[in-house]
């Protein structure tokens, strides 16, 4: 009898251990940082012969409005299964991956607060149970945010490497269309008054440092919010991806001369007055800083890591310290304009080196419709082509009648013709439908050398004693796409990975992903690209700078350990 009511005991233990283990949370204890975010993963097991779906509505991780925490973002697992309306169908387990961050000044200590997690179970016939949430317990460890520990000298440095940062994205692929143009319009001015030329260049620079200005308080204001932000986040909007795209497009059809912006009724001796000049060089400057974006400079990445872990002045002081570093060229020129005459002289070849330009920015647009391609699929991008006809098409309505010997009245119908075309072909053509953006390191290597990034993955291997690189980058990222074609995909570089034993990873940051964001911010990098090698015996992983070459590569692949290589053979 004693032995039968002892082992129903433990039987009703077990049970109990089952049940109370649908739920775990690692870690349980999470040390957070002020006005910072952490990770905390959520295992829920799913009982035998049930299932449950992608539904952010049943399927989530939250907090009570008064906790002084917010979950900034959710990461679910894909699966190999759908149900009839496209979502993930889990069983077994699933795992959560949820980023939070505090929303109200918690007291520096620690706190005993409670998480919900809410789940809805289904059997096969198609019966879901009620929805159920659960409080599960955290110990949350606040730490006070380190910027009063920033001494004057530290916030300095930083200063200095983002103007150093701003001053070489002159010389970055992203920045090159515009900084061509702007070069064509000081040919331009080299005949005109030296008073003219400086006003030229401080427009040139106003335009860039409000341009900063305005992002530096979009970051700000995202940061305060609780959401995820870094260098370049606007590209990861496919709309943003898109208008910037239409821009560009049109910009190159002027290059051609197929339009010439002017408002109606305005004549050819005003469009040549130093006020519209004026605006263009204004212009010429926002420009330079939307395509600047995608950019990460050496030093500019060091300096942004440090600023989006900052107060808000600082992350201001340091977004127009890149500014002026990016402005610091033709202001310079302003300064001193006698060194235009080391350009050649106005004349024919103007025209030709124009039309030149506007190739370079037709190039400009592919590459953004490859961005495109990569964040919606390629039926959403046939979308975006027959809504470059209709571009096309309202450019040539307003190049044709918009000119002088029009009459005002008609100029304005011809407008408003062009702008409507324009409207209602975004309406009916921009509609998409949700798709899975593409890896591009996987789509370039069919033969499997290249794999998806995967946190669970990476740390295995890690754990087993193999050696691990990791490349995060972006389609959008001009930067990443340099450093992959010359030098990570070249067959020299590969072959080297393979020999040594090394798994590659890539991690795809076209669009947000809170996971690659949280590797970003732990090694205080602002975006991609971020290059990591991973050693076994070591620590730490090998952190590559920004631009990295072939050299660079290979002298790092040689401190992996021969007995590693051998034991891999």
């Amino acid at each position: 009898m004693l032995k039968k009511i002892t082992f129903s005991l433990l039987l009703m233990l077990f049970v109990f251990t089952l049940f109370s283990q649908t739920i775990i949370v690692e870690p349980q204890t999470l040390d957070l940082k002020q006005g910072e975010t952490a990770q905390v993963k959520v295992k829920i097991t799913i009982p035998e012969n049930q299932h449950c779906t992608k539904q952010e509505d049943y399927l989530y991780v939250d907090f009570d409005e008064d906790s002084g925490l917010t979950v900034t973002g959710i990461t679910y697992p894909q699966s190999d299964k759908q149900d009839e309306f496209g979502n993930d169908v889990y069983y077994g387990e699933v795992v959560l991956n949820a980023e939070i961050s505090s929303t109200s000044s918690l007291t520096e200590g620690s706190h005993e607060l409670e998480m919900l997690v809410g789940y809805q179970f289904c059997n096969e016939e198609g019966t879901c149970l009620l929805p159920e949430e659960e409080r599960i317990p955290l110990n949350i460890n606040m730490i006070a945010g380190d910027s009063t520990d920033i001494d004057v000298m530290s916030i300095l440095k930083f200063i200095l490497l983002a103007f150093i940062g701003g001053i070489i994205l002159n010389v970055m692929p992203c920045v090159l269309p515009v900084l061509s143009i702007k070069a064509l319009s000081i040919v331009k001015q080299s005949h005109q008054d030296k008073k003219d030329i400086f006003k030229h260049s401080l427009a040139y620079t106003f335009g860039i440092l409000l341009s900063f200005l305005i992002l530096s308080t979009i970051v700000i204001l995202i940061k305060l919010s609780g959401e995820l932000v870094g260098w370049g986040f606007q590209f990861q909007n496919p709309t943003f991806v898109i208008v910037l795209y239409s821009v560009m497009f049109v910009f190159a059809l002027s290059m051609f001369d197929v339009l010439i912006f002017q408002a109606p009724g305005m004549n050819v001796a005003y469009q040549a007055s130093g006020k519209t000049g004026f605006s263009g060089s204004f212009l010429s400057g926002i420009f330079a800083v939307i395509l600047a974006t995608p950019c990460t400079a050496p030093f500019l990445g060091t300096a942004l890591g440090f600023a989006f872990s900052q107060p808000p002045f600082i992350i201001l002081a340091i977004f127009l310290a890149i500014g002026l570093g990016l402005a610091m060229p033709f202001l310079m020129i302003g300064i001193f304009p006698s060194s235009i005459k080391i350009l050649p002289k106005p004349g024919n070849w103007m025209n030709i080196f124009k039309e030149a330009m506007g190739f370079l920015l037709l190039a400009t647009s592919v590459w953004l419709l490859n961005v495109v391609y990569t964040q919606l699929g390629g039926s959403n991008l046939i979308r975006v082509l027959f809504f470059t006809v209709v571009l096309a098409l309202a450019s040539w309505l307003y190049g044709t009648f918009v000119k002088p010997q029009y009459s005002k009245a008609k100029q304005w119908v011809m407008t408003i013709i062009a702008v409507l075309v324009v409207v209602f072909g975004a309406y009916f053509l921009l509609q998409f439908k949700e798709a899975d953006s593409v890896n591009s390191a996987e789509a370039a290597h069919a033969d499997g050398l290249w794999k998806t990034f995967s946190e669970e993955a990476v740390y295995a291997l890690i754990d087993e004693g193999k050696p691990v690189f990791v490349d995060f980058s972006a389609e959008w990222c001009m930067t990443c796409k340099t450093n992959e074609t010359t030098v990570l995909w070249t067959k020299e570089i590969e072959d080297a990975f393979v020999n040594k034993g090394v798994t590659l990873f890539a991690g795809d940051y076209t669009r947000k992903d809170p996971i690659i964001h949280a590797w970003l911010k732990k090694f205080n990098k602002a975006g991609v690209p971020l290059y990591l090698l991973y050693i076994p015996g070591q620590n730490e992983p090998i952190v590559f700078p920004e631009l990295i070459t072939k050299g660079m590569v290979l002298d790092k692949l040689s401190l992996i350990p021969e007995s590693i290589i051998e034991g891999e053979n």
